[in-house]
Order: structure tokens, then C-alpha cells, then sequence
């Protein structure tokens, strides 16, 4: 008597993104949103400059208010997130930030733009920004299978650098078309796009997070906070990230200066060595997930840190005539690595967080990651004008490729491959 033996077929797998309606729509309307940010990001200050003739000051207050609601509302973001419908509280930001582009041209054609209605259209930006962002990075683990998340990732940061590339030269060539305040009819039908492709999404994702409202508001404020403390991977991941945010924007407040006045570079040579580290930033973000398979999903995020490093001294090595383009290979291997390790490192942490703090604990990276940002700004202005722009620029580079020992001196040096979800 023979016994037969039983097996359970193994799951089939899921079909790649490339068939995923779904992330397809989603994806396609955050590049065409990413754009328009793009675009704004050269528009809002040139707006300022040149048509309401609004002094140095003036403008660097604009920078000011686009990144303080990062250090204000991020931990209430992530509240928010957590409590509510992901898909209609992102249409709801996009909508509202559509409303505050058009708002500006509608402005300046009744003869009412000026400096504060400005300030308020980016300080309300900011904020409906930080509240989609926060809400994206929790959504995106429901909208595709767990074993494409990396994917998915890396396929959304391969659309911020490619808005990085050609956005800015866009929005200057608009700019010169039509002038600054009507380019915002642009930048507000790229936040309507996107709002359209997340309502054209058939159906919301399985999984909704769970009801908070009993949760005391400090709890609730806090709990992404106290899950991160919990988590020894985690915990390093945040404190290299808000290491490398801290000097890379310590490096961006100088790198122009320095172009300019130790290379003695041209304003087209500037916009080259940006376009060219733009170009480090595509190519990682195209081979991220082949990368991850080879390396291991885990290893990848301090390798990708670490390995790069050596390339950043070509920036402060840089010479005038063709030798400014030393920096942008510099420029090109930092795009590469952050790609690279922010791709690993959000796909970690939306795999291992409950879904029902996810929202939470986003906000909690963006308060530290991105709170730090103005004050790195301040430390290379000073070193710059302390010490001079070369060797600030060294001081700049090494505390970037120094943010890497968190990583390389973590539980990650023993692991390959992401825990099970």
C-alpha cells in the first residue's frame, strides 16, 4: 500500500510593477508632480527676485518657510496619516496645492500679488507637502506586494531625480516664455494631474490602518518616536540619514559659491555639473533593485553609504576650466549613494513597522532627517566664511561620507537580506 504524499504548490509569483495598473497611475502622477515642484523651485525665487524686487533676505525666507513645516507639522502629520483614508487625504493635498499655484498667477493679473501672499502660498505649501509625504511612504507598502517594494521605490526616487534634471532648466525656460507668475499654471496642472491618476486608482489597497482615536494625543504624537527607539537598525538607519542631511546641506549652502568664485565657473558650467550629478542619481536608481538582489537587500544601505565615500574629495579637489567637472563626478557619487540608500532604507522600514504606525513613524524620520536641514545650511555658511570654501568644503565632505559609521557599525554588517515582513 503506497501513501500518497500531498504538497502545497508553491505561491505563484506577483506580476512586476510594469503590469500593475495601479502603481503605474501612481507613479506617473507623482513624476508629473515632481516636476511641477521642480519647477517651482526655480519660479518662487525668480517670482520674488525679479517682480516684486524682494531683497537677499527676502528670498532666503522663502527657502525658510518651504522647509520649516517639516519641523512643525511632521510628527502631526504622521497623526493624521495614521487615522484617516490614505488615497483621499493625498487627493486632498494635491488639490489644495493645485488651488495655491493657480492662486498666484490669478494674483498677479488682478494687480494683488505680493511679497506675503507669496510667503503664505509656500508656507501652505510646505505644509500640504509634508502631509503627503508622509501619507505616500505609508501607503505605497499597500499598494504593491511586498516583494516589489524596493522596486516601487526605486522606481519613485528614479522620478525625483529625473524631475531634478530637467525641471529647473524647464521652469527657467518658462520663465523667460510667459514670465515667473504665469509658470505657475504649470505647476498647478501637475498637482491636478496627480490628483486625477489617485482617483483614477480602481480601489484602495487592503489593509487601512487601524483606529487611533483612542490614543492619547501625546501617545499618538510620539508613538513613531518611541517605535524607532525600539529598533537598533532603525535607530542607526536615522542617525546616519540625519548625519549625511546635515552636511550635505552644510556642502549645498557653499558649492555654488565656490563654483563660481574659487573655479571661476560660468553660470551654464554650474547648470552642467548639476545636470551631470543628476545623471549619478538615474543610473542608481535604474540598476537599485538588481543591485539589491546581487548585494542583498539589507547590505546594500551600508555599502551604498560607505563605498562611495572616496569619490567626494573630487568636489573640494576641483579646479577651474574643465576641472569644475571633477565636482559634478563628486556630485554624481553622492546622488548615486543617497538613491541607493534611501531606496533600502525606506523599503526596511515600511517592511518591518505595523501598518498601523507606519504613518508615525515617516513623520518622526522627516522631523529629525529634515529638521536638521537649516541648521546645516548655517554651519557651511559659517565655515565658509570662518575658514574659506575649499577647506569648508573638506570639513563639508568627510562629515557626509563620516554619516556611513552608523551604518557600517550596525546589526546590518551581519545580515544579507531584509526579516520577513
Amino acid at each position: 500500500m503506497t501513501q500518497q504524499l500531498t504538497q502545497e504548490a508553491p505561491p505563484l509569483p506577483r506580476p512586476s510593477l510594469w503590469r500593475s495598473r495601479n502603481f503605474l497611475l501612481f507613479w506617473g502622477g507623482q513624476t508629473v508632480s515632481e516636476v511641477g515642484t521642480r519647477i517651482s523651485g526655480v519660479t518662487v525665487p525668480l517670482l520674488a527676485a525679479a517682480t516684486l524686487d524682494a531683497t537677499v533676505f527676502q528670498v532666503s525666507l522663502l527657502t525658510f518657510l518651504a522647509w520649516l513645516p517639516y519641523l512643525l507639522f511632521s510628527l502631526p502629520a504622521g497623526m493624521v496619516a495614521d487615522r484617516v483614508d490614505h488615497r483621499r487625504l493625498m487627493i486632498a493635498c494635491d488639490l489644495g496645492r493645485a488651488a495655491l499655484m493657480l492662486s498666484v498667477p490669478v494674483a498677479a493679473l488682478a494687480g494683488a500679488l505680493t511679497l506675503p501672499f507669496l510667503y503664505v502660498v509656500v508656507g501652505l505649501g510646505g505644509v500640504l507637502t509634508v502631509l503627503f509625504t508622509v501619507t505616500y511612504k505609508s501607503w505605497l507598502p499597500r499598494l504593491v506586494a511586498d516583494e516589489h517594494l524596493l522596486d516601487g521605490n526605486a522606481k519613485l526616487t528614479m522620478s525625483q531625480d529625473a524631475a531634478e534634471l530637467v525641471g529647473p532648466s524647464l521652469g527657467g525656460a518658462l520663465t523667460g516664455l510667459v514670465g515667473a507668475a504665469r509658470t505657475f499654471w504649470s505647476t498647478g496642472l501637475a498637482f491636478a494631474i496627480s490628483a486625477v491618476t489617485l482617483l483614477l486608482i480602481r480601489a484602495a489597497p487592503a489593509g487601512q490602518p487601524a483606529d487611533t482615536d483612542r490614543v492619547p494625543l501625546r501617545a499618538a504624537l510620539t508613538g513613531g518616536l518611541a517605535f524607532v527607539r525600539r529598533q537598533p537598525i532603525l535607530l542607526k538607519i536615522l542617525a546616519c540619514t540625519t548625519t549625511s542631511n546635515f552636511f550635505v546641506m552644510a556642502t549645498g549652502s557653499i558649492e555654488v559659491t565656490f563654483m563660481l568664485r574659487e573655479l571661476h565657473a560660468s553660470p551654464p558650467m554650474v547648470g552642467l555639473v548639476f545636470s551631470v550629478s543628476a545623471v549619478g542619481g538615474l543610473l542608481a536608481g535604474a540598476t537599485a533593485t538588481r543591485l539589491a538582489r546581487r548585494l542583498g537587500s539589507a547590505r546594500i544601505i551600508w555599502v551604498a553609504m560607505a563605498a562611495p565615500g572616496p569619490l567626494y574629495a573630487l568636489m573640494p579637489l576641483a579646479r577651474p576650466g574643465w576641472g569644475v567637472l571633477l565636482y559634478g563626478v563628486g556630485l554624481a557619487a553622492f546622488s548615486a549613494n543617497a538613491v541607493l540608500f534611501n531606496v533600502a532604507a525606506m523599503s526596511y522600514r515600511q517592511r518591518i513597522t505595523p501598518p498601523e504606525l507606519l504613518g508615525r513613524v515617516n513623520a518622526a524620520f522627516l522631523w529629525i532627517c529634515f529638521g536638521v536641514i537649516p541648521l546645516g545650511a548655517l554651519l557651511g555658511g559659517a565655515l565658509g566664511s570662518q575658514l574659506g570654501l575649499r577647506p569648508a568644503l573638506w570639513i563639508c565632505v568627510l562629515g557626509t561620507w563620516s554619516a556611513s559609521l552608523f551604518v557600517v557599525c550596525s546589526p546590518l554588517r551581519r545580515m544579507r537580506d531584509f526579516p520577513p515582513a
